[in-house]
């Protein structure tokens, strides 16, 4: 199988291949007749040959006798058809748009032929039922490029996105009828008003007035509009022709040659706009289409992505593609940012950082207008992306991709779901795969120890305890100096408080016995103890024998490892911090050499030990905290942060006079907002205290002291807008 976005030559490639392989005949199989016409065409070029050599096998043609055929499936899947060929007729046959294949159509095809080659080609193989389209191809994927990499590459148009606020009317119960409608709610008695609002003179006025004003590249508009219904699609055609932009609907209920001459009216300048609802999703290519409009809620990042893809191919004149995406208040906002940079990690930050900081693929661009970008935040807030129901459906798409039980590693090696998410939803990879009504096989105390692995040591923060028990699979015990060496050819720190804090990590004398997770949570024995006299590290005797005796959890283990050393590769070896990264107040406490983990109780806005300062600051305090300590902490620009001590502080207390002592250095964590009860900060690096500018104040008739912090680096302007804005 070939999995390649659209527009970046994936019936070029089948050619090439064809070419090489030399069958003695070949079938391309296809949905549409219009597909056929034109692949046959790029075939031609590729290939040579006479003329002859190329027929169709449609509603219309028979031309079974041809070299290469190209054939509709649902000619070629009628049983008079398919006995009309013998079953090894083909050595080669080609399925383009191959996500369609399990339909009956395709595999009574399939099921009857005995080729010798098959190539299925798509840019989409996720699938919303329970087909497997890896399966099919024995997941043997033989090459793989999607959207974003395609558009870094040149291969395709470049588009530039705008999300607008939809037009809202001012009788509120007509807009809540249509977000109603919108989100699939409304009843069918109202579906019809719905649509005359819609389409209204008033809602198509301010359509036209966004689509004129941010325009399209090319001296002729080419408009392609989806909507959510055929008949909103017709009455909306109706009134943009009323309004001067001569359009047309297509629908699936249209015949071939309807679609046809539609579309070259559109191709030649006739009609401005063709209106439809899904049946441009994929197969149909308009290469002149300048403009997409799309006036539909997003359900499906799939057909998402495909409606953006039709405007996306190259054409003589055109610089890139307008996309004008309208939003309401969709309870699925939140695919779009997703759909648009294919971020299938199931990260809320990654989501709002495409809404907030109009990010660039290749030279594409982003760019939500205020209000849409609220709603799209809206969204992103109440959306649950590590519901049980959402991680289901991602982990029985991977187990279609790989045919087996997956590893955590796979999520990684596929830019699926970030690995956390998963072990976090059920403590550790076993718990999870249970609950995917897998069975694993592991004994109470190797759940307890895999909980430790997966929950402290599979983000890959400090690759040191991970690289010291990836050394002790082999060997249950490990000589410092062999310790030293790998950690040296991995560019990690390798100071005495560092080694140290490895250790106490490790025989869990870093974390508190009574509060969570306490050593008991995590087995209650050392992982790993550390012989002063013989200079080694011994590995707990019952995980080495564990590891020896039972394959689950050994698979379980090994792959929480090589996870975590995969995922370690976003953080630098030489640093405890890496700047831009996120943390949560334990992983500050572990990775600044802490002797235990202190709780979040304790440390509250900053906590200072021998050697550090860490402050953790909440940009945007929730209005549900106590009013004492709701203190504004806010940037004065992108390296000086104004900043409050904790209350009843005056400039005489200890802690205070820690911040000017300069004995320590002091390390600033900031997160937005407490929004998903998140938990982790954004290290903005090192800071210092600037000379007099510590004051008394009041906050609520309670002493408390404010200071400016100089940042050491300029917070980088992506990460200043997503906090401050």
């Amino acid at each position: 199988m070939v999995i390649s976005a659209t527009g970046t030559g994936k019936t070029y490639l089948g050619a090439f291949d064809v070419k090489d392989a030399k069958p003695k005949k070949m079938l391309f199989l296809a949905h549409r007749e219009q597909i056929l016409e034109k692949s046959k065409n790029s075939f031609y070029k590729v290939l040579g040959g006479q003329k002859e050599d190329y027929g169709l096998y449609t509603g219309n043609s028979r031309d079974e006798d041809a070299k290469y055929v190209f054939a509709t499936v649902q000619t070629l899947s009628k049983k008079d058809h398919l006995l009309s060929f013998s079953k090894d007729e083909f050595d080669y046959i080609l399925i383009d748009e191959v996500h369609h294949a399990g339909a009956e159509t395709y595999q009574r095809i399939m099921k009857y032929f005995r080729p010798k080659f098959y190539l299925g080609m798509t840019a989409t193989p996720e699938r919303n039922d329970d087909f497997n389209v890896f399966k099919l191809f024995d997941y043997n994927i033989a090459y793989e490029i999607r959207l974003p990499q395609a558009l870094k590459e040149n291969m395709l148009c470049p588009f530039h996105y705008v999300g607008i606020s939809d037009y809202e009317f001012q009788d509120k119960k007509v807009n809540q009828e249509i977000n109603r409608y919108n989100n699939g709610t409304t009843s069918k008695k109202n579906t019809q008003q719905v649509v005359k609002w819609l389409s209204s003179k008033e809602r198509v006025q301010y359509i036209l007035e966004q689509t004129n004003y941010y325009g399209y590249s090319g001296d002729a508009l080419h408009g392609l509009i989806f909507c959510s219904k055929v008949s909103e699609a017709t009455t909306l055609a109706k009134e943009l022709t009323k309004q001067g932009y001569s359009s047309k609907t297509l629908s699936g209920a249209d015949s071939e040659s309807k679609r046809k001459q539609v579309v070259k009216e559109l191709e030649n300048g006739t009609i401005k706009y063709i209106v439809t609802v899904d049946i441009f999703n994929e197969g149909i290519d308009i290469p002149c289409v300048n403009q997409v409009v799309l006036l539909r809620n997003t359900n499906s990042n799939i057909v998402y992505i495909q409606q953006l893809g039709r405007g996306l191919r190259k054409f003589k004149g055109k610089e890139y593609v307008e996309v004008l995406d309208f939003i309401g208040n969709y309870k699925n906002n939140y695919i779009v940012p997703v759909s648009l940079t294919d971020d299938s990690s199931y990260s809320k930050d990654s989501a709002r950082e495409t809404t907030n900081i109009e990010p660039t693929i290749g030279v594409s661009t982003i760019y939500f207008e205020q209000v849409a970008k609220e709603k799209i935040f809206e969204s992103i807030r109440q959306a649950k992306f590590d519901s049980m129901r959402n991680l289901r459906t991602v982990y029985k798409k991977m187990k279609k991709r790989v045919g087996r039980i997956p590893l955590l590693r796979d999520f990684i090696k596929s830019n699926s779901i970030d690995p956390v998410i998963l072990v976090n939803k059920e403590n550790n990879y076993a718990n999870f795969l249970k609950k995917m009504d897998e069975t694993v096989y592991i004994s109470n105390y190797e759940n307890k120890v895999l909980t430790f692995l997966n929950i402290e040591l599979l983000n890959g923060k400090r690759r040191h305890e991970l690289l010291l028990l990836e050394l002790l699979l082999k060997h249950p015990v490990i000589n410092s100096q062999e310790f030293l060496r790998v950690l040296n050819d991995n560019h990690c720190l390798t100071n005495r408080k560092v080694i140290d804090s490895v250790q106490r990590v490790l025989n869990l004398t870093f974390y508190n016995q009574n509060a969570f997770p306490s050593r008991q949570d995590y087995g209650g024995q050392p992982l790993v103890t550390w012989d002063s006299q013989q200079e080694q590290y011994c590995l707990n005797p019952n995980i080495w024998n564990s590891l020896q005796r039972n394959e689950d959890f050994r698979m379980l283990w090994v792959d929480s490892i090589q996870t975590g050393l995969c995922r370690a590769k976003r953080y630098q070896s030489d640093h405890f911090f890496t700047i831009g990264q996120k943390y949560t107040r334990k992983d500050v406490m572990r990775l600044s050499n802490n002797p235990t983990n202190v709780t979040a109780q304790n440390i509250g806005g900053y906590y200072f030990n021998d050697q550090y300062g860490m402050i953790f600051v909440t940009y945007k305090k929730s209005e549900k905290i106590s009013k004492s300590i709701q203190y504004e902490d806010r940037f004065l620009s992108d390296r000086i942060l104004h900043y409050y001590s904790k209350n009843n502080r005056k400039l005489t207390s200890k802690e205070v006079q820690k911040f000017f002592d300069n004995q320590r250095q002091l390390l600033l964590f900031v997160k937005k907002s407490d929004a998903d009860d998140n938990k982790s900060f954004y290290y903005l690096g090192t800071c210092q205290y600037l000379d007099s500018s510590a004051q008394q104040e009041l906050q609520n008739g309670k002493p408390i002291v404010s200071m400016n912090l100089h940042l050491d680096q300029r917070v980088s302007y992506h990460l200043y807008n997503l906090l401050v804005d």
